[in-house]
């Protein structure tokens, strides 16, 4: 029997040759092969599902603030791709929903890891919103979830009991192990750095580590058969799988 293939899942879609974030990265990111896509979600000031990775819009747009200061619409005026390259000016900022049908239009069947960005402003009811947004859409992939705020885990797992769930960490990983001890993530996502490290003394989980950017750290990943790796660079990642893995 052949061994599965470690998983290449895109980062905040093709971060790499895209602006991150965009429906043009997630496109690239699906054109380049990769298995899955992580990206992250915020509610803006009038309760929409937000996809972006900062808390704040002026890292990625031409705009300055918090997301959760500005409605959609102002959301919507924000050139989310200029800051990249000139040939993206114009790329809007995308809701989840924007994002799903995009993936529904690419017949995408793979992973779909949420973030849940937390950690740093617990949004008011994001988790149900998330949890009904999914409940009232039939998608063709597998959804995972994600946050480094573990009260969002336990609370979309209340609502999502079926839906697959991992941990994210940097260093310390007490949350995640109680979590992997309680049966309510079966996963980690941490730094492949700490991964480089520790590895050997993690429990027997799936392993795919963020951000794994060089062809060293992929051999890495490749070589150990982790579940998946999480990278900026999904089209590098899939030619070394092939010459690694096969596929």
């Amino acid at each position: 029997m052949a061994r599965e293939l470690t998983q290449i899942i895109a980062h905040r879609g093709s971060k790499g040759t895209r602006p991150e974030n965009t429906l043009p990265a997630f496109h690239a990111a699906l054109m380049d092969g990769a298995d899955g896509i992580e990206t992250d979600v915020h509610l803006s000031k009038d309760g929409h599902l937000i996809i972006m990775h900062d808390e704040k819009v002026d890292r990625t747009t031409n705009g300055t603030g918090r997301i959760v200061d500005h409605t959609l619409a102002e959301l919507k005026q924000l050139d989310a791709g200029g800051w990249y390259d000139a040939a993206y000016a114009g790329t809007q900022i995308p809701t989840l929903d924007e994002v799903v049908q995009l993936l529904i239009r690419q017949k995408f069947t793979g992973i779909f890891n949420l973030e849940l960005k937390t950690n740093k402003i617990h949004y008011e009811g994001i988790e149900t919103m998330v949890a009904d947004y999914f409940n009232h859409h039939e998608v063709p992939f597998k959804l995972v979830y994600s946050s480094f705020y573990g009260k969002s885990i336990e609370r979309l797992h209340a609502l999502q009991p079926d839906v697959e769930f991992d941990s994210l960490f940097q260093t310390k990983f007490k949350t995640a192990k109680r979590l992997h001890a309680e049966q309510i993530i079966i996963g980690y996502h941490p730094d492949i750095r700490w991964v480089r490290r520790h590895w050997l003394l993690l429990p027997k989980v799936q392993l795919r580590p963020w951000t794994v950017n060089t062809e060293r750290d992929m051999k890495f990943c490749y070589r150990h058969r982790f579940a998946g790796l999480i990278t900026d660079y999904p089209g590098l990642a899939h030619r070394l799988r092939v010459q690694m893995q096969g596929g």
